[in-house]
């Protein structure tokens, strides 16, 4: 049979890109650097520094669910071209979601978690797993993060 078989990139050609700094590289030094594929294409970082070129350290790749669930920023929902899109970042980060009702779920989860971290940070002694609320929505968490 004749054609063409699509190969992964070398680790040096694989590129991300930051809000600040367009494209970035995964440090030679980092343990990733000869990771060619990532099941996500999102990345947290540690660090970032400038020789050659812009390159990251301390990297891991993260999923959706708990981009939006404990990402920074504040979570909008619209509907865009037909989909319902969840956004973060004021928009720089987005997602498409199955149905609007899934986009106003996950928003709302996060809310919950969000208000429940300041009832934590109020309230230091107070255990999460122990209070009804508290275990509920750390329940639902789980729940969603490990069946994605």
């Amino acid at each position: 049979s004749t054609g063409a078989v699509k190969m992964q990139p070398k680790a040096e050609e694989l590129k991300f890109v930051t809000k600040n700094d367009g494209y970035v590289h995964i440090h030679p030094s980092s343990v990733n650097y000869q990771s060619r594929h990532f099941e996500s294409p999102y990345l947290v970082y540690h660090e970032k520094i400038k020789t050659s070129r812009v390159f990251i350290r301390d990297c891991s790749m993260v999923s959706v669910y708990p981009l939006v669930l404990l990402g920074g920023g504040q979570v909008h929902t619209q509907l865009l071209k037909g989909d319902f899109v969840i956004s973060l970042d004021d928009g720089w980060i987005r997602f498409v979601a199955a149905s609007h009702q899934v986009a106003e779920l996950v928003k709302e989860l996060r809310c919950e978690l969000d208000q429940l971290l300041q009832d934590k940070i109020k309230n230091p002694s107070m255990d999460l797993c122990m209070c009804p609320r508290g275990s509920r929505i750390i329940g639902m968490i789980v729940k969603l993060v490990t069946t994605q």
